[in-house]
């Protein structure tokens, strides 16, 4: 029903950020996820400042000042004494990490020129620290998510865009077999149509993350193919800019989802996904979406009516059957019909049975590649169902209870166990299982038996 914090300027082939999480292959999304713990820095008597990362675990998700592409501006104010403290201590430190990293670049085949051109003038970075630890344990809820997402306004710039770069999104539709309103949503969700791309001296931030240890291994990893890219003449070091996390360009790519999937859709010799142009940017999102399998014609998924008393349990990615057969079972588009047989598709329920419920086909699992969370999926969908000049959401979802973080879901969910209600795993993600423990529990307990996770449950939880 929530989803989780993202950072960077957009939410795209980044960072897959939540959680203590290995770093993956880009098939699996590339994001880094929010990370728990310290700083490895040289003095121990300041360590212990910055030791207030917060996160979440599985299914990566977004932020509404993510997807807007803004970040805090850290300023002098909003220094500590003991954050001073420790940059002046971790100079030197920094400095001899980057002179220990050269030999492992140049064994990945940077050389000597490339390396001192990138480096010229980076410094230890304390705010892209202070970002990464300065997360929220609140998120908000889905249909607050896709309200921001799929705004009036974004809608309106989205059309204004599609417009503006007619022949450019028609010769990559043509070229990729992408529709033109996917790969245009995605740019309005990462950077706003071009608006927010990141100005953070990408090197500079993703050696910061490096030093800083706690996901060292990626971050050097994509240092290194940052590196690569420099030296392959695409960008000069001084124009290679981005999110404080690694995300660049206008559909925010981090360096190795460029390297293995950007393309020169202008010809000039460039994979720039940096220029006031966005082509590169966009042909190079239709290229990723191709790449793991988009269907041209199939929708990511479509809205549907639940029949009444519909088993939430069914609702799993792990069913999937045809339109055919959900309509026997009662499950049918907004429109009262049987959906088209797109393929096998599963259902979802992104707020449980009380909100909207969606038919979901292949093509979700590919914008799934791009951002694991479902949030994000729908949110890109939905987007571009209303660039396409489709109508908005048509239920209505469970807005109005006290939101609840994701400690207090997880009280939710150990204590609804403990009570002997079928919860498998105490998580914080409250699906189709937790949200039908939750209903079995307030018809126990005679209340509105809505499926919240919400305070007010929580207490009365707590209570009897």
């Amino acid at each position: 029903m929530r989803y989780q914090k993202f950072f960077g300027a957009g939410v795209g082939v980044v960072l897959g950020l939540a959680g203590q999480v290995e770093a993956r292959a880009v098939e699996s999304s590339l994001r880094p996820e929010q990370r728990p713990g310290g700083l490895a820095v040289a003095a121990q008597t300041v360590q212990a400042v910055q030791s207030t990362g917060q996160t979440s675990a599985s299914v990566a998700t977004v932020t509404l000042a993510s997807l807007s592409g803004t970040r805090p501006v850290l300023r002098p104010s909003d220094l500590d004494v003991e954050s001073v403290v420790q940059t002046r201590v971790s100079h030197q430190g920094f400095a001899n990490w980057i002179n220990g990293f050269r030999s492992r670049a140049r064994a990945q085949g940077i050389s000597n020129r490339t390396f001192d051109a990138a480096f010229r003038g980076v410094q230890y970075d304390p705010s892209v620290v202070k970002k990464d630890r300065n997360q929220s344990e609140f998120k908000k809820e889905i249909w607050e998510y896709l309200d921001f997402a799929v705004s009036t306004s974004r809608v309106r710039n989205g059309t204004k865009v599609l417009r503006q770069y007619r022949n450019t999104f028609d010769r990559i539709e043509a070229h990729f077999g992408v529709e033109k309103e996917v790969v245009a949503a995605i740019w309005g969700m990462e950077s706003a149509y071009g608006e927010r791309r990141g100005r953070e001296p990408l090197i500079q931030s993703i050696a910061t993350l490096a030093y800083d240890g706690r996901r060292g291994k990626f971050f050097e990893q994509q240092l290194i193919a940052a590196l690569k890219i420099i030296q392959s003449g695409d960008v000069a070091p001084n124009r290679m800019t981005g999110s404080w996390a690694g995300a660049m360009g206008h559909t925010q790519f981090i360096p190795t989802s460029y390297l293995a999937y950007a393309v020169d859709f202008t010809g000039d010799g460039k994979r720039d996904i940096w220029s006031d142009d966005p082509t590169d940017a966009l042909a190079s999102t239709a290229a990723y979406l191709k790449r793991f399998g988009w269907k041209k014609g199939q929708p990511w998924g479509v809205e549907v009516r639940l029949p009444r008393g519909f088993n939430a349990g069914r609702a799993s990615r792990k069913l999937t059957q045809s339109p055919a057969a959900w309509a026997n079972e009662g499950v049918v588009g907004i429109d009262g019909r049987a959906v088209p047989n797109y393929g096998n598709a599963s259902i979802l329920l992104p707020a449980g049975t009380q909100g909207a419920a969606f038919m979901i086909f292949h093509n979700f699992s590919v914008i799934e590649k791009y951002n694991r969370a479902d949030a994000y999926v729908i949110g890109v969908g939905h987007l571009s169902d209303r660039l396409r000049g489709g109508p908005p959401i048509q239920a209505s979802w469970p807005r109005g209870y006290s939101a609840t973080s994701e400690a207090e879901k997880k009280e939710i969910q150990a204590l609804l166990q403990r009570k002997g209600y079928k919860i498998t795993k105490v998580d914080g993600n409250v699906g189709p299982e937790t949200s039908a423990a939750i209903r079995a529990y307030q018809r126990a307990r005679g209340i509105s038996a809505n499926g919240a996770p919400s305070k007010e449950l929580l207490q009365d939880l707590r209570r009897n």
